[in-house]
């Protein structure tokens, strides 16, 4: 791998490189979590283009062990914390406590201050202490007794909840999704997937699994830098405009993707194709993330709920009346 000085993170790479790399990242993940080469492949889209991801389907389903195994693959700091109805918005963020050696108070940073926070079953918790996700997913900052504190970079929130557990339980609010560049989830594993999980625990006699590290923080910052160099044809750009401001449009939606959705879509578009070895987005990379990156951001009529009419539903709508552009190709020459 090629390295250059660049500013602070002191690593250059080639989105060549990056490709290479996203590569190696997945199938050291791969070695782990089974099956799951597709929803894989998003996670890594949503953090390669900045954002943190909600990782929503049943228990038991390798959710946790892909937050895990993505931070140990990335090389970052990474931490856990289980969200329960009585966890304080301070066991999140961290609090002042005094120091009788020095006689002041000091700040003692909460598990948020690391590269990977896996936020557990996230809907478990009280919209008091959800809310404390709020600032540090989109500012990068904590805010205690108003001092503010800078968060590390990089740094990505990978969310798990129970779609289907709802006693006990407190609905993500609409700006808290909004906030999840990804919605994503697993399903469940065919036959032999499910057989390879069990023969790959018989075989290592352990229950705990490590992955190799394949770059760190400063790796993951240049890769993030080489994304932002990604050619983006404007057909493709305004087909992701045209595709949120259609669910606006739709009978069955009472609120539709906002801004933040088509930029969502654009940007983890650009990160996708680079994961599959490209130096430009074509407009099939923006239909492969479009549910994803759009359909948490939709609120259905409430009397289409009994139709089991989601917003995977309206977004699947939207690809098949918006037309998409033709392919052009926008490789460098």
């Amino acid at each position: 791998m090629t390295e250059r000085e660049l500013g602070p993170t002191g690593t250059e790479l080639s989105l060549a490189e990056v490709s290479a790399l996203s590569r190696k990242v997945l199938d050291r993940v791969g070695e782990a979590v089974v099956g799951k080469g597709e929803a894989l492949e998003l996670v890594l889209a949503g953090i390669l283009a900045g954002g943190h991801v909600l990782l929503e389907d049943y228990p038991g389903l390798a959710k946790t062990l892909a937050a895990r195994s993505f931070a140990q693959a990335l090389g970052l700091e990474f931490r856990r914390v289980q969200f329960t109805p009585d966890l304080l918005p301070s066991d999140v963020t961290g609090a002042f406590v005094y120091d009788q050696r020095d006689s002041e108070f000091v700040f003692r940073p909460g598990p948020i201050f690391t590269g990977l926070l896996l936020a557990d079953e996230i809907n478990r918790t009280p919209p008091k202490t959800q809310a404390a996700l709020l600032e540090s997913m989109q500012e990068h900052q904590v805010t205690v007794e108003g001092q503010t504190f800078p968060l590390p970079v990089p740094f990505h929130v990978l969310a798990t909840a129970n779609p289907v557990e709802y006693e006990g339980t407190y609905p993500l609010p609409e700006a808290q999704l909004d906030r999840f560049m990804l919605r994503i989830g697993f399903g469940y594993p065919t036959a032999a997937e499910e057989w390879e999980v069990l023969q790959r625990r018989m075989g290592r006699r352990t229950e705990d699994q490590t992955v190799e590290a394949v770059t760190d923080a400063t790796g993951l910052l240049a890769a993030q830098q080489a994304i932002e160099t990604v050619t983006v044809d404007d057909t493709v750009g305004r087909y992701c405009v045209e595709l949120a401001a259609a669910t606006r449009r739709d009978s069955q939606v009472l609120v539709g993707a906002s801004p933040r959705g088509s930029l969502a879509l654009l940007l983890t578009a650009r990160s996708y194709a680079v994961i599959q070895g490209r130096d430009y987005v074509v407009p099939e990379d923006v239909k492969a993330v479009a549910i994803p990156a759009l359909a948490h951001r939709i609120t259905v009529r409430p009397e289409l709920w009994l139709h089991e009419i989601t917003g995977a539903t309206v977004v699947r709508t939207v690809l098949g009346s918006v037309p998409a552009p033709p392919t052009v190709v926008g490789a460098r020459q």
